[in-house]
């Protein structure tokens, strides 16, 4: 038998050292109550471990995460600064009344229980959100019913699942287009518009409409409703007949056979205290 050589004793004697340093380390976790995972890094994105990039033997690709960042960055910033306050975990439903006022709402359930069943289709939007057959979302009713909250409720969800979010309100995002095609801005938001996961436009309805614009709004429905990888959910403060009136059939034929509308109703909650 040959005698080791110094290099392997060397080996030898620096595995026994690491192994002592773990085990001191190990003994100091637990004499401290802590879980051996301690002192590993916590990374944000466990998808890419906060890189920016999912990087395999034969792709690199930008992780969701750091596209994300780039929305908010260019397009997000003042829509979805309030997920740590308007999320689930926050939502209140004893702000809505729980009386039925047929006279008032025209119909036999209370603002309340109305909610509830809202929640019940939200819900199971988000967790069927990559299944193709499941609708899109279209709120209407009046302001302060809470559209804006449970949206963010629902932006704060996708993009748990890791998923991207761009929210719009309707004017900034068609003139937004109008300046992309005539090549008014660098942006890419056209592109943003028809890739991203789910696309929230708030306060549909109040853009001042032209021939255009109606056109480049029904190209982003129906394009979203062909993609199978996203999702929208439209607000508005319309009720479903002014829907009907102020866009044409093409629009509103979309939002009856493709989306689920939810009709809020019930009294102002922000005037509550």
């Amino acid at each position: 038998m040959t005698e080791p050589s110094k290099k392997d004793e060397l080996i030898n004697t620096l595995n026994k050292e690491i192994q002592k340093l773990k085990k001191e380390k190990q003994d100091i976790l637990q004499s401290m109550n802590l879980d051996e995972n301690y002192l590993k890094p916590k990374y944000e994105c466990p998808l890419c471990n906060d890189t920016g990039y999912i990087i395999t033997e034969s792709s690199n690709n930008m992780c969701n995460c750091l596209k994300q960042e780039l929305l908010n960055l260019e397009y997000n910033s003042s829509n979805l600064n309030k997920l740590d306050k308007e999320n689930f975990s926050t939502f209140n439903l004893n702000k809505y009344s729980n009386k039925i006022d047929f006279e008032k709402y025209n119909i036999n359930i209370s603002p309340q229980e109305n909610m509830k069943n809202i929640l019940k289709i939200v819900k199971k939007f988000i967790f069927n959100f990559d299944n193709p057959d499941e609708k899109n979302l279209l709120f209407t009713g009046n302001t302060g019913l809470g559209k804006t909250f449970l949206s963010n409720c629902i932006a704060n969800e996708i993009l748990q699942m890791n998923k991207t979010v761009l929210y719009q309100t309707a004017p900034i995002m068609l003139d937004s287009i109008i300046d992309y095609r005539f090549n008014r801005t660098d942006g890419d938001i056209y592109k943003h518009i028809l890739n991203v996961d789910l696309l929230i436009i708030d306060d549909l309805g109040t853009e001042s409409i032209n021939s255009m614009k109606f056109t480049e709004l029904f190209n982003i429905i129906n394009s979203r409703i062909l993609s199978n990888n996203s999702k929208t959910l439209i607000s508005t403060n319309l009720s479903v007949n002014e829907l009907l009136k102020n866009y044409d059939e093409r629009i509103f034929s979309r939002f009856a056979g493709n989306y689920n509308i939810c009709k809020f109703f019930g009294d102002d909650i922000r005037l509550q205290k």
